[in-house]
């Protein structure tokens, strides 16, 4: 156990791992989501004892994963005050910034302004222009792509400007810039939330083209302080994990290392953890999201749930005496559902301090930045956002 630097605050993001839907989903086409719930049942049950023995059972029923009598953590959700559905409103609101609207979506694809601009800044057309699955547009358009050198251009349910191109054709750091381009461009009314660069090889032996793990995201900047800003005033760095420093542009995080799956993020994330710098540490692991929330793949989302679990002892064993864990989600992505979009959830809410193994029931909190204010209150400088409630005595003195 290490004891040479100070105690820190760890949040782990599980992307899409609703717990039910809102009061609000059906405004959204998202009547009786539930990611974690309705996975479970899919699959016949989940097996998930480290996640259960901190309490994930007493959030919510979850087939095979039942309450515990005395949760080593404190347990609750939470409701999304801001609108939408998306990765960047999700975690934005965890670090205190409300949206007061959602990020503009294009379900009938790009307007013409937008597209001029995007020939003008690029020098290239385009394929495509609509919303699309990225693993099905790719197979669609990808032989045009490759003896045209025309982009793929697509979005989703999502506020996300997609552009995929071919490895050997467009060259990754090419795509790289072209998206850095479309970003500077889309600001505004089309202020997307995020441009993502889509890089894929093939055909492979089966005659598909697949996706690599190259993939990138140019979010729109943070357009009022976050908690990672408030941090950083304070002296204190934040160490992203996976794609936490594109959802942020940047802005306040010293490090957020590339990720080519849950296992790599979460054996960067213990290696952080484990580190003798101080400072919060804040990850996200994405395939749940991306890999099988958004591809129906409920399978896969159980596996990849169990993936993790197991690998939760080795997270607490390289914690020290007063580090705080925040286990949380984003939105969900209910893979059993006709839709492959995110869907409006609960997020779960689990809450560890290292040295103290008993946990509280923390209820249903109004805001995702509750989140930011306990690490605010973790680190003695609450009240510095003002836009959620701490639960950190709660958990502390349970």
């Amino acid at each position: 156990m290490r004891l040479d630097r100070e105690p820190r605050a760890i949040v782990l993001v599980l992307d899409s791992v609703g717990v039910g839907q809102m009061p609000d989903a059906a405004a959204y086409g998202d009547e009786g989501s539930n990611t974690i719930a309705n996975t479970a049942l899919a699959v016949g049950g989940l097996s998930l004892p480290n996640l259960q023995a901190m309490g994930l059972g007493s959030i919510i029923d979850i087939l095979g994963v039942g309450p515990v009598s005395k949760p080593k953590a404190s347990w609750g959700r939470n409701h999304e005050a801001s609108p939408g559905k998306d990765t960047t409103t999700g975690h934005w609101e965890m670090m205190g910034l409300h949206l007061n609207r959602p990020f503009p979506t294009y379900p009938h694809g790009f307007p013409e302004d937008v597209m001029s601009e995007f020939k003008r800044v690029t020098g290239l057309g385009w394929l495509g222009n609509r919303p699309a699955s990225g693993t099905e547009i790719i197979q669609e358009l990808g032989d045009e792509h490759v003896s045209t050198g025309k982009p793929i251009v697509y979005t989703s349910a999502d506020s996300v400007f997609q552009i995929a191109t071919h490895e050997r054709v467009v060259p990754v750091e090419r795509l790289y810039e072209i998206c850095a381009a479309v970003r500077e461009i889309l600001h505004g009314d089309h202020a997307v939330a995020r441009v993502i660069a889509r890089p894929f090889v093939g055909p492979d032996s089966d005659g598909r083209y697949v996706r690599t793990h190259r993939r990138r995201d140019f979010a729109v900047a943070p357009f009022e302080p976050t908690v990672l800003d408030r941090l950083a005033e304070a002296g204190i760095l934040t160490y992203g994990v996976g794609k936490i420093g594109e959802i942020f542009a940047w802005q306040n995080v010293c490090e957020s290392p590339h990720v080519t799956d849950n296992m790599d993020g979460f054996s960067k994330l213990v290696e952080r953890v484990a580190s003798e710098e101080s400072g919060f540490v804040f990850c996200n692991l994405v395939d749940f999201d991306m890999i099988w929330g958004h591809r129906n793949d409920a399978e896969g989302y159980a596996r990849g749930l169990e993936a993790v679990d197991s690998r939760i002892p080795e997270l607490l064993d390289v914690m020290i005496e007063g580090d705080l864990l925040v286990i949380t989600a984003d939105h969900g992505c209910d893979p059993t559902t006709p839709s492959t979009d995110h869907s409006r959830e609960y997020t779960p809410l689990l809450a560890y301090s290292k040295g103290v193994d008993r946990g509280v029931d923390l209820g249903t909190r109004e805001t995702f930045a509750d989140i930011g204010e306990t690490v605010l209150d973790f680190y003695g400088i609450a009240g510095r956002c003002g836009r959620g409630t701490s639960f950190l005595a709660e958990v502390v003195s349970a």
